[in-house]
């Protein structure tokens, strides 16, 4: 690495505590964690705004953040969601019962603001903060890491820290390292599908709530008459203003999240079927006929990528079981989301099976270990978001933003603790990790096997 770096004259760098890689909800929880306690930390984000899919994708909505009888997600997302909420910058009508004790509720919000409140979050904690910023490359010696090269306006630069997480969403860091992995497509036959968010104005909200209920007779109808190239049954426009919502619908069936060439297709077309939503927003709508298209997600929304193999690994028997554990470093609650594969009717059907049976249940919870956290075998590198270490099919119940984000949280205080004692990842003190998450205002049940 030495010869590369004199090589391609990258610049060195004073070194960090801790390097995060990717700044959305599990990158920045996992960043400010470690910033309160003490520790130096870079956080780097590809985009120009902290938030990953909850801004720059523009899915302006929380998913469940109770299990119908108390928070699960507290700690940073309950500080998160009750800043939103003071300054006003959630949806209309939305109370705090939405996160504390509503079932299965998915909570929007108007994502610029989120955007602002990630940013201050970071500035309060010391974190720096670098956009337009990739790793590119990683120094390796056995399974710790030295050091990672980065990539930005200002080229290239080695960045040297203590510790490291994952938070790409795709495990970018961790497959550069050479964390063994799961990958879709190539480890399954099938990937969920993705899906290109966007944001509409001008629309009478008055009049279209009323008609929301129908929406799925409409989209049925709409497709009997062929208004869409692609029969996808999934649709959902969601109020985050006066007069704005977001829509959530056409899947792009087949996207391989890590294939640049595939990903490249899946936006021109998902750009480009919009306007069959707009005819169809304007033509069967009401509220919505003068609807128009303010902006699409500058990030492609990915359901399923790569997911590393841990020193644990959750999975859908865990789910079913509401097994806890007795390292576990958060608990979470929602149905088994596995998006259709296709467009065919019997997928359809099977994703509503899947939405209507196989959840926990109100009060109900599963634990979430921390070995899902580490990648096997390694010292100094830990992974926080849809890239832990769980099979495919709790993939669809973790990926939700809050339960990124109290991984996160738990990734970050952990990778402080190493640092601070310095041991290696798995050797951290599950007993200290989880009193400084709940000093940190993390909800941990105690669980005794």
């Amino acid at each position: 690495m030495e010869d590369f770096i004199l090589r391609r004259q990258i610049e060195v760098e004073d070194s960090f505590d801790v390097v995060v890689a990717g700044g959305g909800p599990a990158g920045v929880a996992a960043a400010v964690a470690a910033g309160r306690l003490g520790k130096k930390v870079l956080l780097l984000e590809a985009m120009g705004c902290l938030g990953g899919m909850g801004t720059s994708g523009l899915v302006s909505a929380f998913g469940p953040m109770s299990n119908g009888v108390e928070m699960l997600t507290q700690g940073f997302v309950k500080e998160v969601v009750e800043r939103m909420y003071s300054a006003g910058w959630m949806e209309y009508g939305v109370t705090p019962e939405a996160w504390t004790t509503s079932y299965m509720r998915w909570t929007q919000y108007n994502p610029e603001y989120l955007k602002i409140v990630y940013d201050e979050f970071a500035e309060k904690a010391g974190v720096e903060v670098r956009f337009y910023t990739r790793v590119i490359d990683a120094d390796v010696d056995g399974n710790s890491v030295n050091g990672v090269i980065i990539s930005n306006i200002d080229g290239y630069r080695f960045i040297k820290a203590k510790a490291y997480i994952d938070a790409t969403g795709d495990a970018v860091l961790s497959a550069l390292c050479g964390v063994e992995y799961h990958e879709a497509y190539r480890d399954t036959e099938k990937g969920q599908p993705s899906t290109l968010v966007s944001i509409w104005g001008d629309i009478d909200w008055d009049e279209a709530k009323d008609t929301i209920p129908g929406h799925k007779k409409l989209i049925l109808e709409a497709i009997a008459n062929g208004m869409f190239t692609v029969p996808d049954r999934q649709f959902g426009i969601n109020r985050i203003g006066k007069h704005t919502g977001y829509l959530n619908a056409g899947h792009l069936f087949g996207t391989n999240p890590i294939s640049n060439r595939s990903v490249s297709d899946a936006l021109r077309w998902g750009r480009k079927q919009l306007l069959e939503y707009e005819a169809f927003l304007h033509d069967r709508l009401p509220g919505l006929e003068h609807a128009d298209l303010i902006s699409t997600g500058a990030l492609l929304g990915n359901r399923e990528s790569r997911r590393i193999i841990g020193e644990e690994q959750l999975t859908k028997e865990d789910f079913f079981a509401k097994r806890q554990f007795v390292n576990q470093i958060a608990v979470y609650n929602r149905f088994l989301d596995i998006h259709p594969y296709d467009s065919s009717v019997e997928e359809w059907e099977r994703f509503q099976t899947f939405h209507n049976k196989y959840q926990l249940g109100v009060g109900g919870m599963m634990g979430i270990p921390y070995g899902v956290l580490v990648p096997r075998s390694w010292e100094n590198i830990w992974v926080a978001g849809r890239c832990v270490s769980v099979d495919n099919q709790v993939l669809g119940v973790i990926r939700s933003q809050p339960c990124c984000a109290v991984m996160g949280q738990a990734a970050g205080c952990a990778a402080a603790i190493a640092v601070e004692n310095g041991c290696n990842a798995k050797d951290v003190p599950i007993a200290d990790l989880q009193s400084v998450l709940r000093n940190q205002g993390a909800y941990i049940p105690s669980y005794k096997s």
